[in-house]
C-alpha cells in the first residue's frame, strides 16, 4: 500500500505543478478512500508532501517567464500563512471536541465536494463572468487568509479554491494563477507545519513514508515544471477540470465511507 501511496503522490503532483493545485487536493480524498489512517495524520503527510513539492516548484519557477505577482502576491502569501494557522486550530477545536475522526473527515469531505463543485461551475462559465482586477493589498491579505483557512483546515495544500479566487479576483490567467496558488500554498503550509510543532500536536507518522512521499513529490514538482512549459493556458485548464470530476467523485465517495463509520461510532 505504502509503495501506491508513494506512485500516486508522483501522479498528484506531476499534475498539481501544472496547474497550480498542489497535488495534496488529490493526495488527500485517495489517502481518505484507500487506508485507515487518523484523519489528522493523513492530513499531516499530505500537507508536508505538498510543502516539499511546492518549494521546489516555486525555485524552479525563478527562471521562468512567469513570476508571481509583485503587487498582491505577498499579501497574498501573508495571508494565506495566518490562515494556515487559523485552520491548523479550527481542525484542533473540532477534534478535540468531538474525537470522532469519522465526523472530522465527514466534514473536511462534505466542504471538498462543495467547494469542488463551485470550482467546477466556474471554470465551466468562466468565458462568461467578468472578471475583477483587484489590486489592493488589504483585499488580497483577505483572499490570502482565507484560502490559507481552507488549504490548512481539509489538508489539501491549497487546490482548486485558489485557482478560482486568483482567476476571478485578481483576473490571473491559468498559469500565473497556477504559481501565485502555489506560491500562497507553501506559506500556509509552512505556517501550518509550525502551529504543529508550537501545540505539540504532531499526530503519529510512519517517517519512512513520509520522506518517501515528499521525494516522490519533489520529482513530481520537477516534471510537472518542464511538462507546464509545453502547454498553454487552454491545455491547463482542460487538465484542470478533468481533475474537478476526479476529485468530486472520490468525495463523494468519502462522504459515504465516513457517514457509514459515523453513524456507527
Amino acid at each position: 500500500m505504502e509503495i501506491l501511496l508513494v506512485v500516486i503522490t508522483f501522479i498528484a503532483t506531476v499534475i498539481g505543478a501544472i496547474s497550480g493545485i498542489g497535488g495534496g487536493v488529490l493526495i488527500k480524498p485517495v489517502m481518505d478512500a484507500l487506508v485507515d489512517y487518523p484523519v489528522a495524520t493523513i492530513s499531516f503527510l499530505s500537507g508536508n508532501t505538498v510543502l516539499a513539492m511546492t518549494a521546489v516548484s516555486l525555485l524552479r519557477s525563478r527562471r521562468d517567464s512567469i513570476k508571481v505577482d509583485g503587487v498582491v502576491g505577498t499579501p497574498l502569501a501573508i495571508g494565506g500563512a495566518v490562515g494556515g494557522i487559523l485552520g491548523k486550530l479550527v481542525f484542533s477545536a473540532i477534534k478535540e471536541a468531538y474525537q470522532n475522526d469519522a465526523l472530522l473527515g465527514l466534514v473536511q469531505n462534505i466542504l471538498m465536494v462543495l467547494l469542488t463543485v463551485t470550482v467546477f461551475l466556474y471554470i465551466l462559465n468562466k468565458a462568461r463572468i467578468k472578471t475583477l482586477a483587484v489590486r489592493n493589498k488589504a483585499l488580497a491579505l483577505a483572499a490570502g487568509l482565507v484560502l490559507g483557512l481552507f488549504s490548512s483546515f481539509l489538508g489539501i495544500g491549497g487546490g482548486p479554491i485558489n485557482i478560482m479566487f486568483l482567476s476571478y479576483l485578481f483576473s490571473m490567467d491559468s498559469k500565473h494563477a497556477a504559481l501565485n496558488s502555489l506560491y500562497i500554498i507553501f506559506c500556509s503550509q509552512v505556517a501550518n507545519l509550525i502551529a504543529n510543532i508550537v501545540q505539540n500536536c504532531v499526530p503519529a507518522f510512519d517517517v519512512l513514508l513520509l520522506l518517501s512521499m515528499m521525494a516522490s513529490g519533489i520529482v513530481g514538482a520537477m516534471t510537472g515544471r518542464s511538462v507546464s512549459k509545453r502547454l498553454d493556458n487552454a491545455q491547463v485548464d482542460k487538465l484542470f477540470m478533468a481533475l474537478m470530476v476526479v476529485i468530486i467523485v472520490l468525495s463523494l465517495g468519502n462522504v459515504v465511507k465516513f457517514a457509514g463509520a459515523y453513524q456507527g461510532f
